[in-house]
């Protein structure tokens, strides 16, 4: 399979750099050798690795260089190329002839092809060089040793770039003062940390001594230590949420302990339950707060499929959860008249496109998903961001989905950052921060509505929260009916129905996605379920 098990090229890839000075390492997720024979092959066959980083050197002051890291949800291979256009069938000969993706028609060429929203960062300075860090033990851990009569030798471990030997690299640990962008009382100046979701299994440096991996933040387990501080990152920066909440993710499943049905599911991680719970404790407070949340329409790839049912069905349990949480809120605070939904809200992205000529696939039924989506000129924009904003002081973004493949420590391997401005924070000037976070929300929600209004700059504002699900609600009219409609924006509701009492179900008529079909709430399959939570 030339493009790689996961369709990343990775194969090609290391084809292509061969015999040059490139040095391209394929890096299976092997578990730890510490563990049994059969949870070796558990974690080699269902779990990988998921961080996406890109790390050089670059301008610093004078002669010197520094370390700039990149990282977030872009893959590098193709399909993640997009605009805020999001194009369906334009420019398929042309800007896409050779990037066209859409896993959900495999076969298809002739559009549409599936739009990609992503989100991801830049950063420098002292954290940059601790992604370097990341880098590093895991090279260490995937070096391949060449074995010859008189002695084994580590020849991918040699090719590392030795930074401390290189004078004209400034690091934190040499030249802390040059390693900062800026100094402290500069009012654009960043605090950030790096996190991550992997284990001793996957890297090479976790310190062997319990007391000393728990020193250093470590979950110790069975001949295993785990970094789960993304997962703790998040679960922090909830708990601190007073105003506000907006994510954006690939998947939003978890706190199986708390459905309804199907409890011991292992989607184990806190994040749904903990914000369910801040709503609630702001209702009880009697204080404004709003959730939004960001998801594709479906899971990447065709959404009748058991794995993207069963992924659609633990979804729909943790949105049940989730409401039911708030309804009782509102319920045990006599607020009989106030709907969940006025607080915790679940979005997806769509386009229709207006175009003269759309190209058909030939030898396709008339009611098939492709040709139907040809027909009506529509499909979803694909929300592949790994992100979280936080009353427009703190942004948390890498490469961990919402799921417990991304939380646990022991499956994927993910990295991610969070950081906020110092001198823009609710605490430090008694209003709403006004700094380069809160200008990227404005961004991302002026690309998803069309529009800016003043009531967006206080998301946690009843006012707000209605005009959204308003123009929501417009535009999956729009996405939905037979006739071609303006869309504003492309946000939509997503497609349930939330009774007063929390209770969630389908729109009526409506229980299976446009044109693609498969059910909106999913269906339980026998699918191991490590592999779809």
């Amino acid at each position: 399979m030339q493009d790689g098990l996961m369709h990343t090229h990775d194969e090609e890839a290391r084809k292509y750099f061969r015999h040059s000075g490139v040095h391209c390492v394929l890096s299976p997720r092997y578990a730890s050798n510490k563990l049994s024979i059969f949870k070796q092959q558990v974690v080699g066959t269902l779990f990988t690795h998921h961080q996406k980083c890109v790390i050089v050197d670059t301008q610093a002051t004078g002669n010197n260089r520094k370390i700039t890291a990149f990282i977030g949800g872009l893959d590098l291979c193709d399909g993640r190329y997009d605009t805020p256009e999001h194009r369906l069938f334009k420019d398929l000969d042309t800007i896409f002839k050779d990037d066209f993706h859409n896993p959900t028609f495999p076969v298809n060429k002739n559009g549409p092809r599936q739009p990609w929203h992503d989100l991801h960062c830049k950063i420098e300075g002292p954290a940059a060089y601790d992604i370097l860090t990341n880098f590093e033990q895991r090279w260490r851990k995937s070096a391949k040793w060449k074995v010859s009569v008189r002695r084994a030798v580590s020849w991918h471990h040699d090719t590392l770039v030795k930074i401390d030997r290189m004078s004209w690299i400034v690091s934190p640990s040499s030249d802390e003062l040059n390693a900062h962008v800026c100094e402290e009382k500069d009012p654009e100046n960043w605090h950030v940390q790096v996190f991550r979701s992997i284990d001793s299994g996957s890297v090479k440096g976790f310190p062997k001594l319990v007391q000393e991996a728990e020193s250093q933040n470590l979950v110790c387990a069975k001949n295993l230590q785990i970094d789960k501080s993304i997962h703790n990152a998040y679960v922090k920066a909830i708990r601190s949420a007073q105003h506000f909440v907006y994510i954006e993710n690939q998947y939003f499943i978890g706190s199986s302990y708390y459905w309804s049905a199907h409890r011991s599911a292992g989607a184990e991680n806190l994040i749904p339950i903990e914000l369910a719970i801040k709503i609630a404790r702001k209702i009880k407070a009697k204080e404004r707060f709003a959730a939004y949340i960001v998801i594709p329409m479906w899971p990447e790839g065709n959404p009748t499929t058991a794995a993207m049912q069963e992924i659609l069905y633990w979804q729909g349990h943790t949105m049940s959860m989730m409401y039911k949480i708030v309804a009782d809120a509102l319920r045990k605070e006599g607020l009989h008249e106030r709907h969940p939904q006025e607080y915790l809200n679940f979005y997806c992205l769509g386009k229709r496109e207006v175009s003269n000529e759309v190209p058909t696939t030939g030898n396709s039924n008339e009611n098939s998903a492709v040709r139907l989506s040809q027909k009506f000129k529509r499909f979803m924009i694909y929300v592949h961001s790994k992100g979280m904003i936080v009353d427009d002081e703190y942004v948390l973004i890498g490469s961990a989905n919402i799921n417990q493949r991304s939380m646990d420590g022991s499956r994927d391997t993910e990295i991610a950052m969070g950081a906020y401005q110092p001198h823009y924070s609710w605490a430090g000037s008694g209003r709403p921060p006004r700094g380069q976070v809160y200008g990227y929300r404005m961004s991302l929600w002026a690309e998803h509505l069309g529009t800016v209004q003043e009531c967006f700059r206080r998301p946690e504002s009843e006012e707000c929260v209605q005009q959204v699900n308003q123009m929501a609600d417009d535009n999956w009219a729009s996405y939905v009916s037979p006739q071609m409609a303006d869309m504003k924006g492309h946000l939509m509701k997503y497609p349930v129905r939330v009774e007063q009492d929390g209770r969630v179900g389908p729109l009526h008529g409506q229980e299976s996605f446009p044109d693609v079909g498969g059910k909106v709430l999913g269906t339980h399959s026998s699918l191991p379920n490590a592999l779809t939570t």
